[in-house]
């Protein structure tokens, strides 16, 4: 099953094209609850459309990133219990080769005793003419009786281990079944959420053709905010793998916004926050909410360059903190990445990896 991939684009002249590419690949989701986007001000229909579009293509899109954090756990668990499957059989097997074995000799014992054998001591006195042929047959009854009890032993290991392992094969099968089952339910709903992104960005870019020059351009906006100090902001980071994920992401201000995308020429939100950290040697949740999950928690009020900043009710959108109540983030189609105010969205929460 096709997973949504990183388009590769150039750069923004050619992401309206990199954005279709990745439409025509891309196959699904729920209708997400549309809430407009901060950053556009301007009254006209167009842009009101593309806000409330933009908005719902990203809830689609980490929502997708959800359902593939969710398949690739449940085809794991799937493997897992396959392969279970395999060595409970393995086990049953030599357990019933053990039980093979063992079966001649129960089976001579068994017919020993139902045709009125004797193996017993007293058996032994009443039929020695001497007190030495006593001792010998006595002798000899010892030792089959120690060895007849430990095969009746060993048999009756044999039986139980090949009845646990019949019914442990049994249990992890259906075990393997259950796992396949919700594997297929989860893949599934990817294949939804594919074919509902892809009429989504569709649409997103007929709405963001049908703005003026003008209007794209005040959509994209600057790539930092007004006062903002760059170099100011990045030498007084304090050591750590958030300060380097916050530099390593400065280096890709100017990049398109491209759904599913993790660099290196384009992302979406949370594609910049994990190629930010994979170049200080960290792997983070593919999705906003999964990051949202992940690390410590962090409040507003102590937050510190390269924290990872979550916005919305649903935590569907994130970047990480850029110092001064400022986040670095990829925003929405036909904005690149870039530097922008906090106060833009509504907050929902922090985390430190």
């Amino acid at each position: 099953m096709a997973t949504p991939t990183a388009s590769r684009v150039t750069r923004s002249k050619r992401t309206v094209m990199a954005a279709a590419a990745l439409a025509a690949c891309l196959l699904a989701g729920p209708t997400a609850v549309a809430h407009a986007q901060p950053e556009i001000g301007s009254a006209s229909d167009a842009q009101t459309r593309l806000a409330d579009l933009s908005r719902e293509s990203e809830q689609t899109t980490e929502a997708l990133h959800n359902a593939q954090i969710d398949l690739d756990a449940k085809t794991a668990a799937q493997k897992e219990a396959e392969a279970s499957v395999e060595a409970h059989r393995s086990a049953l097997d030599v357990a019933e080769a053990a039980l093979t074995q063992l079966k001649p000799s129960i089976d001579k014992v068994a017919n020993v005793n139902y045709q009125g054998g004797r193996t017993n001591r007293l058996f032994a006195v009443m039929v020695s003419d001497s007190p030495q042929q006593l001792l010998d047959q006595m002798s000899a009854l010892d030792v089959i009786s120690a060895e007849t009890a430990r095969q009746v032993e060993q048999f009756k290991q044999a039986t139980s281990d090949a009845a646990a392992a019949e019914l442990a094969a049994r249990q992890a099968a259906d075990q393997a079944k259950t796992a396949a089952e919700q594997a297929k339910m989860v893949s599934d709903d990817l294949q939804g959420k594919q074919s509902e992104l892809q009429g989504q960005m569709a649409e997103v870019m007929a709405a963001f053709s049908a703005l003026s020059s003008t209007e794209q351009s005040a959509l994209a906006g600057t790539p930092l905010p007004p006062g903002f100090d760059l170099s100011k902001i990045l030498s007084n980071l304090i050591p750590g793998s958030g300060s380097g994920a916050l530099q390593a992401g400065m280096t890709q201000i100017g990049k398109p916004y491209v759904w599913g995308a993790t660099g290196p020429d384009g992302f979406d939100c949370s594609g910049l926050v994990v190629w930010a950290y994979k170049q200080v040697g960290k792997t983070l949740p593919r999705s906003s909410q999964a990051q949202a999950a992940g690390g410590t928690p962090v409040d507003q009020k102590d937050l510190q360059p390269g924290d990872v900043v979550l916005f919305y009710p649903d935590a569907s959108h994130v970047g990480l903190y850029a110092g001064n109540g400022n986040v670095l983030h990829a925003s929405t189609f036909g904005v690149p990445v870039k530097v922008q105010s906090m106060a833009s969205f509504p907050y929902y929460g922090a985390r430190r990896y």
